[in-house]
């Protein structure tokens, strides 16, 4: 066995170095063409270039900080003028008991005499009214006028060592987009700013008699209650109206309040002052306001209609400005439905030849042009025939 085993390695040898000699080398040089490529270099590191300082524009130079010092510059100068006002009314409950109850509104100096400008809602029986300052004294005051189809009021309280008054501004000079300010009272939280833009002119507001009140300024500036009666400043520091009402469901703002127009503080504040009361133009009429369909209906009775639009006067007022220059109401009735209407009267189309469409149009153009003795063209339909006439205006009956 051990003598097989040897000649097998033999034979392996012998096997091997025959190939060996055979054989070419498996070594080879390898040529320039199949060297590998060369790496490619890492980029050089360029450091990220250090930030400059930004040239930051003086806040003083921004438009807006102007706006900001002009905002402050009104404040610190009308604040001190603006007062809150506490009214105390009393109202009894069941039994007959007596129970005092109070409102908050605001108000502003209108003259060096003591005089204080407010609304009408915010005294209306008032029993006792006080006046409050930014700085803590508080006086009584009296009611001097008041009138709710304007909805104001004028106070007087002691006028030794108060601030100076508001200017009144003009406000037939204003433009919508102006910005304004609102300085008030509002939730009797104490003096507040509020900044906002004149969002529209002439709007018309209902008063608290249910009459109207023409030229009110509509604003978005917050108004809140307690606002009531504060003035709505330019930024001037002029007043250009009396805050007054706000339009929203939850009773605050919304961003739609009016301000009862400075021209007509100017024109009844006077009044209010020198007679307790404010004296209103009066026609001595009421009417109807006409549409198509309106004298449609009328037709369909019967009755001959010369316009589809106008005021077809209903009534003249026994001894009324209307009735005095001959103007003519109904004179006999038809039914319209379940309703007894006056026919067979005069229809306005125009006054000082500005068309009537409406009671609104008629009220706002007499109270914000016209005053108790003065004049106005009365442009009508009479039988079908168009004619002038002349009416001198006089003074609406408080009833």
């Amino acid at each position: 066995m051990y003598k097989k085993r040897r000649l097998i390695v033999s034979v392996v040898l012998a096997v091997t170095v025959a190939a060996t000699a055979c054989c070419p080398s498996f070594t080879r040089t390898i040529t320039p063409a199949e060297t590998s490529p060369a790496p490619t270099p890492y980029p050089t590191y360029t450091p990220y270039p250090t930030p400059q300082p930004a040239i930051v524009t003086p806040y003083s130079s921004i438009p807006i900080a102007s706006l900001e010092s002009q905002v402050e510059a009104v404040y610190q100068q009308a604040s001190p003028s603006v007062v809150n006002i506490t009214s105390r009314i009393i109202t009894y409950n069941f039994f007959m008991q007596p129970i005092p109850q109070e409102g908050a509104g605001s108000g502003f100096i209108y003259d060096s005499n003591g005089h204080i400008i407010t609304n009408y809602h915010v005294v209306e029986n008032a029993e006792e009214v006080t006046v409050g300052f930014s700085s803590g004294k508080v006086l009584p005051a009296t009611i001097v006028g008041t009138d709710s189809s304007t909805d104001l009021a004028v106070l007087r309280i002691d006028p030794d060592g108060l601030p100076p008054p508001l200017p009144l501004a003009d406000s037939r000079q204003l433009r919508v987009g102006q910005f304004v300010v609102a300085i008030g009272n509002p939730f009797r939280l104490g003096s507040t700013l509020t900044l906002g833009i004149i969002s529209a002119l002439e709007r018309v507001i209902e008063s608290p008699d249910g009459r109207f009140i023409g030229e009110a300024i509509q604003t978005d500036a917050a108004i809140n209650p307690g606002n009531s009666g504060g003035p709505l400043l330019n930024l001037a520091g002029e007043v250009i109206g009396v805050n007054s009402q706000i339009v929203g469901v939850t009773g605050a703002n919304v961003g739609i309040g009016f301000a009862i127009a400075a021209n007509t503080v100017r024109r009844v504040a006077p009044e209010l002052i020198s007679r307790g009361r404010y004296p209103h133009p009066w026609l001595g009429i009421s009417a109807l306001p006409l549409s198509k369909g309106i004298a449609d209906a009328f037709r369909q009775a019967g009755v001959s209609m010369a316009a589809d639009e106008g005021l077809l006067i209903l009534e003249v007022t026994r001894g009324g400005p209307a009735a005095g220059a001959g103007i003519r109401g109904g004179d006999r009735v038809v039914r319209i439905g379940n309703t007894r209407v006056p026919v067979g009267g005069d229809i306005i189309t125009a006054i000082d030849g500005r068309s009537m469409a409406s009671l609104q149009q008629l009220t706002v153009y007499l109270e914000s042009t016209k005053r108790v003795g003065e004049t106005v063209q009365v442009t009508l339909l009479r039988n079908g025939r168009e004619m002038t006439i002349d009416v001198t205006l006089g003074e609406r009956p408080s009833n």
